[in-house]
């Protein structure tokens, strides 16, 4: 297809739910770059009203199908629930249409597959909303461990935790971990080789609304992504030990986001007995950078623009859609099995589907 080169890139915005507000806003923001909202899709009346208060100039439509046939739009941004993803984008993409997709892009990683190649075959943009990739924080340290200045990397472990927002479509692993995975495979760059997970559903019955996971890669790396929506604090924490020093990253704080600790611990290389074993700790400094305050969303949607308008593949293209959802499916082939050690791209996994048809319709959000 041939790229949208021209000055004014009209976006069409489907779902005015927790993110579509935002999508609105950012891309809003880019008026001055040649970027036009020019409707919003959702069938609640009452969300279509909200978008006619908090943006007059733009137009609130029922059915996101209305966008997709509008000749005038250039790109959408799907911010539905899970479970319309796979076939809005792919309506979407075969209207011609470059998209931005919320995470994960889709529940399986069939469809993963096919929407990646449909976009490539057609010459289209498909984007995926892996937010924390471009964060000042994640970006500053991508740039401490590329330099070496952590050493060797030993551990990660990530927690994100809060008291909601239950979904009715899918668990609370396909929720929250796309963030913290797509995270890790951005700073390790490389894949995990197995997942083990175990959850439990308290609220819902066969929804996890709780979930640990573990992932294994090559070379004894192992990751740990704590996942609830059942906790009285909300915690966004991301802790990376080094062989030489140690960072624990807060995206909830308001400063200090990122603390380095000059800790460690070493053994004795040689030792003949357990009565000469002894290993040394090291205390040092702890430093805290100086971040910029730039809105990742703004960075994000600024970065799918430039993707429209230059044809370049986005940092967080259907490939990196794809690894993600390839990394739950694993995980979730684990929870299906109680904990079993599963590896990455084990065939049961690749053939599961996560989605969780809601007990009745949910529109909170939809197009």
């Amino acid at each position: 297809m041939e790229q949208a080169t021209h000055t004014q890139i009209t976006i069409g915005v489907a779902g005015f739910g927790y993110w579509g507000p935002n999508h609105v806003r950012n891309m809003e923001a880019l008026a001055g770059e040649g970027v036009r909202v020019k409707s919003v899709a959702d069938l609640d009346p009452v969300r279509r009203i909200r978008v006619e208060s908090m943006f007059p100039f733009v137009e609130p439509v029922s059915d996101a199908q209305t966008q997709i046939d509008d000749p005038e739009i250039d790109a959408i941004v799907v911010a539905t629930p899970v479970h319309t993803h796979y076939d809005l984008v792919k309506r979407s993409l075969l209207a011609g249409k470059h998209v931005l997709v919320e995470k994960p892009a889709t529940t399986s990683v069939s469809k993963a597959k096919e929407l990646t190649k449909m976009a490539d075959d057609l010459g289209l943009t498909l984007m995926v909303g892996h937010t924390f990739e471009f964060t000042p924080a994640v970006e500053f340290i991508n740039g401490l461990i590329e330099s070496g200045e952590l050493g060797s990397t030993l551990y990660l472990r990530s927690q994100r935790v809060n008291l909601g927002l239950h979904q009715s479509d899918i668990n609370v692993l396909w929720d929250l971990a796309p963030h913290d995975i797509s995270i890790i495979l951005h700073l390790l760059r490389k894949m995990p080789t197995h997942a083990t997970a175990i959850g439990r559903a308290h609220v819902t019955p066969g929804v996890d609304d709780i979930v640990s996971l573990n992932l294994e890669f090559e070379g004894g790396v192992v990751a740990t992504i704590i996942l609830s929506w059942l906790d009285p604090r909300k915690v966004r924490e991301l802790t990376i030990i080094g062989s030489k020093k140690m960072l624990v990253y807060d995206d909830t704080a308001t400063v200090e986001k990122i603390r380095i600790y000059d800790k460690g611990v070493d053994a004795a290389p040689e030792y003949r007995s357990y009565g000469e074993f002894q290993v040394s700790y090291r205390y040092g400094d702890i430093t805290s950078p100086p971040l910029s305050n730039a809105e990742p969303l703004s960075v994000q949607s600024q970065h799918f623009i430039d993707c429209v308008r230059t044809g370049k593949r986005p940092r967080t293209d259907g490939e990196s859609a794809l690894r993600v959802v390839r990394v739950l499916a694993a995980a979730q082939l684990s929870l299906n099995r109680d904990g079993l050690r599963t590896a990455v791209g084990d065939p049961e996994a690749e053939a599961l589907d996560a989605t969780i048809r809601p007990p009745r319709e949910d529109h909170e959000h939809e197009a």
